[in-house]
């Protein structure tokens, strides 16, 4: 089990930029991926970036182009860096640990951190 600590969110104006943090309590080198979820209010919480120890990216359709999703291994963390904000990014961001066991995947996630795209 891993703890995760997020920061970096906040109020921003269309079009412009944020970049989340996500800090891990131990090292991150062998967790399978991390990666970037949000949820906005009355909606599900949704995939937004992950990236795999081996260095694999996958992102939702929704943010391609715009989010970029990159690890520290020596200071155990992950980014976010979100370009091009719209209102629709509004959300709270989870940042997630997923480590496959053989009893199957286990996750940690982190308490969330606010971003807010308005004007």
């Amino acid at each position: 089990q891993v703890q995760l600590v997020e920061s970096g969110g906040g109020l921003v104006q269309p079009g412009g930029s944020l970049r989340l943090s996500c800090v891990a309590s131990r090292s991150i080198f062998s967790i399978n991926a991390m990666g970037w979820y949000r949820q906005a209010p009355g909606k599900e919480r949704e995939l937004v970036a992950t990236l795999t120890s081996g260095g694999f990216r996958n992102y939702a359709d929704s943010v391609k182009g715009r989010f970029t999703i990159s690890r520290d291994n020596t200071i155990n963390t992950v980014y976010l860096q979100m370009n091009s904000l719209k209102p629709e990014d509004t959300a709270v961001y989870y940042c997630n640990a997923r480590q496959i066991y053989a009893a199957g995947p286990y996750d940690s996630w982190g308490q969330g951190t606010q971003v807010t795209v308005s004007s």
